[in-house]
């Protein structure tokens, strides 16, 4: 089963999270600027972190598993997919995560297989809504203008391109092979880790690198320059 942080763990998440998000100037020298800009980026966090995890639950379902069902997740309500600390990564420094998706591998008629399907489908998904969305930006733009934009429709494209960017945010940065993100269990099937020495000691020791790398900031210097090459490419297919 993916593993779900326990509330000791979620504690020390949410303090490195408030420790980086201290460090962001903004927050202070323009907090109305900044308000504004955590409005206008929330409802990408709510479509992203939702179709991620309803992905994850909808391939185990599909694939065999049942438990995903039982636990109401294989659900597009955003209620059932929320992390409250993931939330609050991804308004303060720009990523995070949804609440894990529990599977029985057990479940599954080809287990490696299936794992692996299970655990790409939410970064998938997330390219996908990526995708739609900037054509969704092009639609609108070529209908109203955006240098004719009144202001209510500049905010509306604005929201737009941020469900864009924090989609792209959230393949990314799940894609890292640190446990319990997608990237690690997708690195394990691909390889057939699970069992040996190696995926042990990654596995037990997933949260302290994560807590590691978020305290330090290598996650946005590391996969930014990803995330930026990702939305050029797609923006320039429509535009």
């Amino acid at each position: 089963m993916r593993r779900i942080p326990g509330s000791g763990i979620a504690l020390i998440l949410i303090l490195v999270v408030v420790a980086r998000a201290l460090t962001r100037g903004s927050i202070f020298s323009d907090p109305i600027g900044w308000l504004r800009d955590e409005l206008l980026i929330l409802p990408g966090i709510i479509i992203g972190l939702t179709v991620h995890e309803f992905a994850h639950a909808f391939a185990a379902y599909k694939l065999g598993d049942q438990t995903p069902k039982l636990q109401g997740r294989v659900t597009l309500n955003p209620l059932a997919h929320i992390d409250p600390v993931g939330l609050i990564a991804l308004l303060f420094v720009g990523f995070g995560w949804g609440k894990p998706v529990q599977v029985n591998p057990y479940a599954f008629k080809h287990r490696r297989r299936d794992n692996l399907i299970t655990d790409a489908a939410g970064v998938a998904t997330n390219f996908v809504i990526a995708f739609i969305f900037m054509g969704i930006i092009k639609i609108v733009v070529s209908v109203s203008g955006y240098a004719s934009a009144t202001t209510a429709l500049y905010y509306v494209i604005n929201i737009l391109i941020y469900v864009v960017w924090i989609n792209l945010v959230l393949m990314i940065f799940n894609l890292l092979p640190v446990p319990p993100l997608d990237g690690f269990g997708i690195v394990t099937e691909i390889f057939d880790l699970r069992g040996k020495p190696i995926y042990e000691k990654i596995y037990h020791a997933g949260m302290p690198i994560l807590i590691l790398l978020i305290l330090f900031n290598v996650p946005s210097k590391v996969i930014e320059p990803i995330i930026r090459f990702l939305y050029e490419f797609i923006e320039g297919v429509f535009f």
